[in-house]
């Protein structure tokens, strides 16, 4: 399973600042992610790692990461890992996301997204969990997400 977003993460991030360069290309993929401004840490089939910095852009009225912001880093996480994770002739769309908000987020935030069953094989379209734990400087653990993938085969001609 050597999707292309994996082989572009090994090749790029072998670069000085590479792993801010593959960033800001999910974000231009992506756009809307560039809110948060991510910096990709890891990515592995089964795995990836992202963390997002404590700036005011991303705060509430409270002085804390705003609750969305912490959202965006878990289906960002998840999206990309499923990405590097699912055999090349399948696609993915996120179905939908529950979250427990555990403590206030404050500082910077690692997301930690792993799939919580085996990758799924070929066939038709079927739901997968991706879980995902957001955690502060500390350690502790101040969101936790699932995140429904929705994987399909792609449609080809």
């Amino acid at each position: 399973m050597n999707a292309p977003v994996l082989t572009i993460y090994r090749r790029i991030t072998r670069w000085p600042a590479g792993h801010r360069f593959f960033s800001r290309l999910i974000c231009l993929k992506a756009p809307y992610f560039a809110t948060i401004a991510p910096r990709f840490v890891a990515l592995e089939p089964g795995r990836c790692e992202v963390r997002i910095c404590d700036r005011r852009r991303v705060h509430n009225h409270l002085g804390t990461m705003h609750a969305i912001a912490l959202c965006n880093l878990a289906e960002l996480a998840a999206g990309v890992m499923t990405d590097a994770t699912i055999p090349a002739d399948m696609r993915w769309i996120p179905k939908g996301m529950s979250v427990e908000y555990l403590k206030k987020a404050v500082g910077t935030m690692r997301g930690v997204a792993t799939p919580e069953a085996g990758v799924p094989g070929a066939g038709g379209g079927r739901e997968w969990p991706v879980g995902v734990e957001v955690t502060d400087d500390t350690g502790e653990t101040v969101l936790r997400a699932r995140v429904l993938m929705w994987v399909s085969l792609r449609k080809h001609g």
